[in-house]
């Protein structure tokens, strides 16, 4: 049975068409269970998804002096009011889709020629986000509520 905790928001959805490709903004999308955000390239089968903190991007972008827009991030969901660090095994409803959250998505050499020292604040306590794997296929709208499954 499904019983909401603490929640948040869907803030953006991006899609990458092409490998190293840019991530293009959508209003909405659809998670495939088994298989992660149709029209988006660079899935496995652990890592469908992936997706990042708003608020630890605005955080990074503060101490390093920066205004990158979090699409440089290149996670396909970014959500608010969700904290993610340590939640692996945790199952996040996004919408109606269901998500499992696999593990600490590691922040790469790009982060790097994005902001100098961004590859380094990204590193603790999951600060380059999450990934997860689709349970429970739904489409997603910008603005959808996100809750914790208890």
């Amino acid at each position: 049975m499904h019983r909401p905790t603490a929640g948040g928001r869907l803030e953006a959805i991006y899609v990458k068409r092409a490998h190293r490709g840019p991530m293009d903004p959508v209003d909405e999308a659809t998670l495939v269970a088994g298989q992660g955000l149709e029209k988006s390239v660079g899935r496995s089968r652990r890592r469908q998804v992936t997706l990042l903190e708003r608020e630890r991007w605005e955080e990074f972008m503060r101490a390093l002096g920066g205004s990158l827009d979090p699409r440089h991030r290149r996670a396909n969901l970014l959500i608010s009011g969700i904290s993610l660090p340590h939640t692996r095994g945790r199952i996040l409803r996004i919408g109606e889709a269901r998500v499992e959250i696999g593990g600490e998505l590691t922040p790469c050499e790009r982060m790097e020629e994005a902001l100098p020292g961004l590859q380094n604040a990204m590193r603790p306590n999951w600060g380059g986000g999450a990934f997860g794997a689709v349970l429970d296929g739904a489409v997603i709208h910008v603005g959808d509520l996100i809750t914790w499954e208890s």
